[in-house]
């Protein structure tokens, strides 16, 4: 063998056993005379050797056998990895193996079999792709006289400027509803990058008269000179009219080479089995020895002693599945468990779930909450937990615990661990499956007859044929009395418009010994699924009370209490009861009922309303309503030196932005996933931190000082111009204040409280142009019970004294929605105007938003009172829950409808937007590995309805007239000779702006 040495790459070259035609022999001439060149310029690289033979002697050393190794590939650049690609196999010790065989060839080909794609291995160059945005060709083996490290045609894809640029093929014609298709991709990328990158295949879906969507299909880290499989599936629940498979996603500026790819249909919702390794609908466990049948190996415990059984308590605590278990025993902290590390075996932005057979074991262990957590530590010995599931477990048997995670920085170590129960406490593990997660289907729009809106499915509500359809909740008695209200309850007259009025008849209930009795109906076969009902009530109560009384409609759903809406009574008034509820599970029974007083007080029901909603009738009010406070008249005023030439000149007016403030929550870990930053920054313009800005954050141990994550945040946020909310200084609800400020005397937490102040509003003076001061005010009392009422409005003085420039908000939940006696409107008002009574400097009003099946009129009403004060309101923790994204969709449009179309409110915050980093399940409007659902959809569909585009033509006063929305916007002049491009702002007021644009 002939060994050249240059750089410590040693370049395996051929055999002089075989014969060489001419040409070849011609060729090898000029390949000796490169040899001695390099022997007497050690120091030149081996790039320059490859790049110039593999333009001078094209035609030499192609055989199927050549392999290349290289010792040292770090010393290799990027060009020569760029310039030599192939496949790639591990060479033990000696570094990397390279070959191309006519055996993987084969299995490539053969895997074509009913490929959707065309030219699925670029045999017939780049025939049927096309580069998006970017420029792409074709690498062929023919054309270089050495192979290269990731040999065998292939595309490349270069000059990319965005990471959504890469080849895309239109598969329209060879895909079809009801299939499950599989994708399988050789890829690999080359440029000037350290570590690995991401290369994710997406379909694009286009439909008339809608916005493209686009589906996440799968997602593979690769590095360089080495060919990996991303791998994924998907199906169509309907037909777009265009669909288009790309793969996209390094860096700009790194190149994307794509070997092959394969997408397969399995049939009908199936899945075959792929060859192993490449398996896409069984994803393998990446648990180690998941069910003991290897003993302990792997496992350990974290602070505690771990042992394995297969049984227990004398044959009565046995597996459930298999023939072993194991124990984390002597447990003397609530972290001790057993434990696995996963280092290497989990992938950065790919959802994992778990799944894990539990139990307890030991005395006081009949029930306890059980943990599954994941420690993570980056390089930089950063250490994060994320919580993975948790379960009620118990002694009397095993239970399943599932969950989901999401990494999204490079970790150096993962563990998995399992905690909770109070020391002493056994932990029983029996199996543990860790796997990369299935996707979830996208869930269908419910299809609803007949919703007949507007109409009560409350029987004899007027009470015109005595108390039929009605009956006593327990043991309490009915009657019918005359003298409540004849007209409908404000927020029900907003919803249904022009009404019969009322009867002025109401159900009296008397002999009432428990809080829960009251009148009562069965509406089982009246509620219909996915429907969103308002509840609308005149309650009142008789006398004997000392003190404010709760009313609450009720709804019993199949024996679980669900809210339809509560007043406080403190007076012998007729009250309003607004509220709403949804069902989105068959039930077996519904009842509504009313009650609440205490035991010996009278009841007074009347015109109780429980109606299906027209959400689509209600934003077409709001539409109106939004044009007439968010957009203002303008008159572009253009001259120019030839000012007859203006007359008839095309003008195009596009808003780049809106100025609205529309928001988001995040934590320190999303901004090390640049799918969710880039997603954030297009898509919002100011921020709020969910956890990192807290006192229980900054200080969790006394005298230690953690704003890192903050600063973070803060720098990310502030290098893209996104404003950012300080939440919280405070936190007046017990639970979230941290053990060691809850063990301070009064003088100790007095100057605890002020060190916080001052150490906080100090250190981030003119950073934060909102803070919530004391968080939940309504819903806690820690800071005022332990150190007097004055402290709230001190908090706010002395805030606004170290940070002038703050705006100092309120911040409540429940406010919104009826649901919550604590909160109303009216109570919330209270508590501002005595803040404001004792000094504090009340700036603004925080709703945070955390709601359930909105009812636009109800939310408007709690505005309109709110608005009454004259300060600012934002929505600070926006979030609407469904399991059906289309439910959560309109929910979600309903209370961004509602909050836009309001003068008062100047600002929405979403309690963030991505799966996994929500604080109530079914929420997000992106799925953990970056999939847009239907909500998320729907609100980059408002966010665009809400930009203003306009053209037309100057006319003869040199004028161009639209209304618009508020914000920034380019504005295009075009005639036969020239295109002028010119920026301006449109803020906010009534009266026309007039803009005065020269050429």
């Amino acid at each position: 063998m002939i060994t050249i040495r240059v750089k410590n790459c040693d370049w395996l070259v051929g055999s002089w056993s075989r014969a060489f035609p001419l040409t070849s022999l011609i060729n090898f001439f000029f390949f000796f005379f490169f040899f001695f060149f390099f022997k007497h310029f050690q120091n030149i690289s081996v790039l320059g050797c490859v790049y110039i033979m593999r333009r001078r002697l094209s035609c030499c050393f192609t055989r199927r056998d050549l392999k290349v190794v290289s010792e040292d590939s770090s010393s290799q650049s990027s060009e020569e990895k760029m310039d030599n690609p192939s496949k790639m196999t591990n060479n033990g010790s000696h570094g990397i193996q390279f070959e191309n065989s006519d055996e993987n060839l084969r299995t490539t080909r053969s895997s074509s079999t009913n490929n959707v794609i065309n030219n699925h291995n670029f045999t017939a160059g780049l025939d049927s792709w096309h580069p998006n945005c970017c420029e792409a060709y074709v690498f062929s083996p023919d054309s270089a006289c050495i192979q290269g490290e990731l040999g065998g045609h292939h595309a490349v894809i270069t000059n990319r400027e965005e990471t959504w640029q890469g080849l895309e093929q239109d598969i329209t014609s060879r895909v079809s509803t009801g299939s499950t298709y599989t994708v399988a991709a050789h890829v690999s990328i080359s440029g000037a990058l350290q570590g690995s990158a991401d290369v994710q295949a997406t379909l694009k879906l286009e439909y008339p008269n809608s916005p493209t969507s686009y589906v996440f299909i799968g997602r593979r880290s690769v590095s360089e000179k080495c060919w990996e499989m991303l791998e994924g599936t998907f199906s169509l629940s309907n037909m777009p009219e265009r669909v288009v498979f790309y793969l996209e996603g390094p860096s700009p500026g790194v190149e994307l080479l794509i070997k092959s790819v394969v997408i397969s249909c399995c049939g009908p919702n199936t899945c075959h089995n792929q060859t192993k390794g490449s398996d896409l609908c069984e994803e393998e466990n990446i648990i180690a020895n998941p069910n003991f049948e290897d003993g302990l190996n792997n496992w350990s415990g974290r602070g505690c002693k771990i042992v394995l059984h297969d049984s227990m308590a004398d044959g009565k605590v046995v597996p459930q599945s298999g023939k072993f278990f194991a124990s984390a025993t002597e447990r003397t902290q609530t972290w001790n468990g057993i434990q696995q590390e996963i280092t290497g075996k989990v992938n950065r932005k790919l959802a994992y779930e778990v799944d894990a057979v539990v139990r307890l074991f030991g005395n006081g262990a009949t029930s306890a909450e059980l943990r599954a957590t994941l420690w993570v530590q980056s390089a930089d010995q950063r250490e994060q937990y994320i919580g993975i599931a948790k379960v009620q477990a118990t002694d009397k048997d095993w239970v399943q615990m599932q969950g989901k995670f999401l990494i999204n920085g490079s970790p150096s170590r993962v563990v998995i661990f399992l905690e909770g129960p109070s020391p002493g406490i056994d932990i029983l593990l029996n199996s543990l499956v860790v796997k990369h997660a299935a996707k979830v289907p996208p869930s269908p729009a419910p299809i609803i007859a007949d919703a007949a809106f507007g109409v009560n499915i409350i029987a004899n509500s007027n009470l015109t044929d005595g108390t039929n359809g009605w009956f006593p909740l327990g043991n309490c008695n009915l009657s019918v009395g005359t003298g409540s209200p004849h007209i409908l309850p404000p927020m029900a007259s907003e919803s249904l418009g022009a009404h019969q009025p009322l009867s002025g008849r109401y159900i009296l209930v008397k002999n009432r010994t428990q809080i829960w009795m009251g009148p009562a109906q069965m509406i089982t076969d009246k509620v219909k699924l996915y429907l969103t009902y308002q509840v609308s009530a005149w309650v009142r109560i008789g006398p004997g009370a000392s003190s404010p009384q709760n009313v609450n409609v009720a709804l019993n759903v199949d024996d679980q209490w669900v809210n339809g809406g509560q007043a406080e009574i403190a007076d012998d008034r007729w009250h309003e009861i607004g509220g709403s509820f949804r069902i989105e599970k068959q039930p077996a029974k519904v009842m509504v009922y009313v009650q609440g007083p205490a035991s010996g007080i009278d009841l007074m029901v009347a015109g109780l309303q429980i109606f299906p909603v027209d959400r689509q009738a209600r934003f077409r009010c709001l539409r109106r309503q939004t044009d007439k406070i968010r957009k203002r008249d303008v008159v572009l005023k253009i001259s120019a030196a030839d000012s007859g030439s203006l007359l008839g000149t095309l003008v195009r007016v596009k808003q780049t932005q809106n100025s609205f403030p529309f928001g988001s929550c995040l934590a320190r870990e999303n901004i090390d996933n640049e799918d969710f930053t880039n997603f954030f920054v297009k898509n919002f313009n100011w921020a709020v931190f969910g956890n990192e800005l807290k006192w229980y954050w900054t200080e969790a141990q006394q005298g230690n000082l953690n704003y890192k994550d903050a600063d973070e945040l803060l720098n990310f946020c502030m290098s893209h111009n996104i404003q950012v909310r300080g939440h919280c200084i405070f936190w007046e609800v017990v639970d979230a204040v941290q053990q060691w400020v809850r063990n301070l005397n009064q003088t100790d937490l007095m100057t605890a409280v002020q060190n916080r102040l001052t150490g906080l509003l100090t250190r981030y003076k003119g950073k934060f142009p909102h803070y919530d001061v004391n968080n939940e005010m309504l819903h806690g009392s820690f800071y005022q019970d332990r150190l007097g009422k004055d402290i709230r409005a001190n908090m706010f003085k002395t805030a606004n004294q170290l940070d002038p420039s703050a705006i100092l908000f309120v911040n409540d939940y429940h406010v919104e929605d009826g649901s919550d006696t604590r909160s109303y409107p009216e109570k919330y008002m209270e508590h501002i105007l005595d803040l404001q009574k004792q000094g504090a400097p009340v700036g603004g009003i925080g709703i945070q938003g955390h709601i359930d099946s909105p009812v636009g009129p109800i939310v408007r009403s709690a505005l309109n009172k709110l608005g009454v004060l004259g300060l600012p309101i934002w929505f600070t923790e926006l979030d609407v829950s469904s399991a059906n994204e289309h439910i959560r969709a309109d929910d979600l449009e309903v209370m961004l409808r509602e909050a836009f179309a309001h003068p008062a409110v100047e600002g929405i915050m979403l309690w963030g937007f991505w799966e996994l980093y929500m604080s109530r399940e079914n929420s997000h409007l992106v799925n953990a590995e970056g999939d847009l659902n239907e909500a998320g959809r729907r609100y980059l569909a408002l966010r665009d309805e809400w930009l203003t585009h306009a053209h037309g033509h100057i006319d003869g006063q040199g004028q161009f007239c639209f209304r618009g929305f508020q914000g920034s916007y380019e504005m295009e002049i075009v005639n036969e000779k020239s295109k002028v491009t010119k920026t301006f702002v449109v803020d906010k007021g009534e009266d026309p702006l007039e803009i005065a644009i020269s050429l």
